[in-house]
C-alpha cells in the first residue's frame, strides 16, 4: 500500500502505515445504517462511502514520534494468521516493507500500544519465523490495558476472531516484552491513554498534546465517520453498546471543545479532521 497520511502536532509527528483498505457492506459492521441515512450525510462521499454504498474501512497502524520515543499504535491484522473472517485470513501484505520504507524498521520501535485486543489491532505484534510466532518489535515495550487484558484472559471468541491471544499476545508476554497499564497511562510527556470503554471493556484512545495543539487516535470507539453525526449508531462488534454510545458522546463533545484533531483509526481518505457540533451530532471538517 502507498504511505498513508502524516500529521504534525507541535513537536510530535504521526505517520499512517496502511495494511489494507477494504469496502464492506454497512450491515456487517453498522447494521442500522440505511441508504437513506447515508444520503442524508452528503460529506460521506467520496472519502468514506464508495459509489455502491459500501463503507470504506482502513486497516492501519499509526506511528508516533514524540519525546525521543517511537510508538506504534495498533498493529493491524498481520500476515500468515488463520482467521475465520475471510478478509483477515492468511494475509500476505507488504506492511513490514512499508514500515521500513517509511523510516521505521521494527527494531527501532520503542513502545507498542494496542487500543484494545481485537484481531485487527494486535496482529503485527508477532510474525511467523522458523515455525514459531515471535515478536515483530523486539526492542519495544508492549502496553496492554489492565481491564482489557483481564477481559480477554477469560473470554474466548476464537470462533469469531481466531486464536488472537495465542498467536498475537501470548508470545509477547513469553518474551518478557509486555506491560499491563491503566487506561489513563502516560507514555511520554506528550502522549497518554484516554479511557473510551464500550466497544470493549478496557478500550482506550491515544491522546497527543504538544506545542499547544492536540490530537487523538480513536481506536474503535468510533469505526466510521457516519457515527459522528449519528453517535448512537452501534457496531455489531461492540461489547457494551450503551457504554460505547456514552463514550462517543462524551469524547466528541470534549474533543470539539478542545479543538482536538481526530484521527480515526479506521477512517479512510484524509483520515483526520476536527469536529463541529451540528444538530444532535457532529460534522467532520477535514
Amino acid at each position: 500500500m502507498p504511505l498513508g497520511p502524516t500529521w504534525t502536532i507541535g513537536d510530535v509527528n504521526i505517520t499512517s502505515i496502511i495494511e489494507t483498505e477494504q469496502h464492506w457492506r454497512f450491515a456487517w459492521l453498522l447494521p442500522s445504517v440505511t441508504d437513506d441515512l447515508i444520503a442524508s450525510v452528503p460529506w460521506m462521499k467520496p472519502h468514506f462511502v464508495d459509489d455502491v454504498g459500501k463503507l470504506i474501512l482502513r486497516i492501519q497502524a499509526l506511528v508516533i514520534e514524540a519525546d525521543g520515543q517511537r510508538i506504534i499504535v495498533d498493529t493491524c491484522v498481520g500476515n500468515d494468521k488463520p482467521r475465520p473472517t475471510p478478509l483477515f485470513d492468511m494475509l500476505d501484505t507488504t506492511f513490514l516493507d512499508d514500515l521500513k520504507a517509511a523510516g521505521f524498521p521494527p527494531d527501532t520501535i520503542d513502545q507498542v500500544v494496542c487500543t484494545h485486543m481485537h484481531v485487527d489491532h494486535v496482529g503485527w505484534n508477532t510474525r511467523w519465523v522458523n515455525e514459531a510466532w515471535v515478536p515483530t518489535f523486539p526492542n519495544a515495550r508492549h502496553l496492554f490495558g489492565r481491564i482489557e487484558y483481564e477481559h480477554w484472559k477469560v473470554t474466548d471468541e476464537s470462533d469469531v476472531f481466531g486464536d488472537v491471544m495465542g498467536d498475537s499476545v501470548a508470545p509477547v508476554f513469553d518474551a518478557g516484552l509486555a506491560e499491563i497499564v491503566e487506561s489513563d497511562h502516560s507514555l511520554t510527556p506528550s502522549v497518554r491513554l484516554e479511557p473510551t470503554p464500550g466497544h470493549t471493556p478496557g478500550h482506550h484512545s491515544v491522546h497527543i498534546s504538544s506545542g499547544g495543539r492536540q490530537a487523538v487516535i480513536t481506536g474503535d470507539m468510533v469505526h466510521h465517520p457516519i457515527q459522528l453525526p449519528h453517535p448512537d449508531l452501534v457496531s455489531s462488534a461492540d461489547t457494551d453498546s450503551a457504554a460505547a454510545i456514552a463514550s462517543r458522546r462524551a469524547a466528541f463533545a470534549r474533543w470539539e471543545a478542545d479543538d482536538v484533531l481526530v484521527i480515526g483509526t479506521h477512517f479512510a481518505g484524509p483520515g483526520a479532521g476536527r469536529l463541529v457540533a451540528e444538530g444532535d451530532g457532529w460534522r467532520y471538517d477535514v
